[in-house]
């Protein structure tokens, strides 16, 4: 991972600093590129909410070898985990990966991991493009997701993200912040829960709502039809002064949890922190950045790389933890605070 970062570090000069602890400090402000939005304290607050928590450590038990397998929207993985939709490298990463290299490294970085990757969308068309391409490369294996465009962009997309084989499909809401694409003359908007199920019928298939910061629109998504959620505030890319997703996660947990899947994103780094989620009330996580570094730095490899350092170190957490399986969490997994 070393020799991956530091590749990264060296291609994403000017857009990513690739540091030593990605927390969105040196790169606020930095949108396009890798930063948050104006003063940054979204995406800090990301990072921050989730440190603070910490973890009781038990070592009197008999696991040493513990479960991080799971399942989710009819998907087995080897581990609770999804590689974000994050696109735009030529904007967003520096350009010196095509788009193609990129989403592939992702997509199939992730399969022969054992997890999903996921793929975004934007301004060109090739971003989706690329994204379609290597999820129909891959079989399908891929989750495809579409920003809240207007009508005909919107469908059009739609219809060939279900052309690519994927059984599942997103749709970005907290991309309607993202001004950029309405100055490019591609405006993306906000969805009233009626649009939106109707959205989710033609659809097709599994649908997943991500840019849940509330309970009330958790109630509104499942209303709607979608099978699962995203908590998430798009990086802190796209509203400043938000909390952070681990703030709001447990809320929504105590009344949704079971009723679809709930999935959260936002300053995952480690294995620790994917377990402190999941004790907050997550079924998976998504991290982004960090598989964009990956992904840059190393290609399909740099994303293997990435994912099995991220099991290496659920695991560890789990043993030092007295955690069996992931879906069974000790109920004082977490030191402070209550789990949800």
């Amino acid at each position: 991972m070393k020799e991956i970062r530091k590749t990264a570090r060296d291609l994403m000069t000017g857009y990513c600093r690739v540091c030593p602890v990605c927390n969105g400090k040196a790169c606020a402000g930095e949108v396009p590129g890798m930063g948050g939005l104006g003063t940054g304290s979204a995406f800090m607050a990301n990072v921050q909410a989730l440190a603070g928590y910490t973890f009781n450590m038990r070592l009197v038990h008999d696991i040493t070898e513990p479960d991080t397998s799971t399942s989710l929207l009819g998907l087995d993985l080897a581990m609770p985990v999804l590689a974000a939709p994050i696109g735009g490298v030529s904007f967003n990463m520096g350009g010196k990966r095509t788009e193609e290299e990129y989403v592939a490294a992702v997509i199939d970085g992730c399969k022969q991991s054992g997890i999903i990757g996921c793929t975004g969308d934007g301004v060109p068309p090739f971003i989706h493009e690329a994204g379609f391409a290597a999820i129909s490369a891959a079989g399908g294996h891929g989750i495809p997701f579409i920003k809240p465009w207007e009508d005909a962009e919107l469908y059009e997309k739609l219809a060939k993200a279900k052309d690519s084989g994927a059984s599942i499909i997103g749709m970005d809401i907290d991309a309607a912040g993202l001004i950029t694409l309405r100055k490019m003359g591609r405006p993306v908007s906000p969805k009233p829960v009626e649009t939106l199920r109707e959205i989710i019928a033609k659809a097709g298939v599994k649908f997943i709502v991500k840019g849940i910061m509330t309970v009330e629109d958790a109630k509104l998504a499942l209303e709607a039809g979608a099978d699962a959620i995203v908590v998430s505030n798009h990086g802190g890319r796209v509203l400043d002064h938000t909390p952070g997703t681990a703030a709001v996660l447990p809320g929504i947990a105590k009344e949704m949890k079971g009723k679809l899947g709930l999935i959260v994103d936002g300053g995952i780094r480690t294995g620790a922190d994917v377990l402190k989620m999941l004790a907050l009330g997550a079924d998976a996580v998504m991290v982004g950045r960090p598989f964009s570094i990956a992904a840059v730095g190393g290609l399909t490899e740099g994303v293997m790389a990435y994912t099995q350092t991220l099991r290496t170190e659920l695991m560890q957490a789990m043993v030092m933890t007295g955690t069996r399986n992931v879906a069974e969490l000790p109920e004082d997994l977490l030191f402070n605070g209550p789990r949800f």
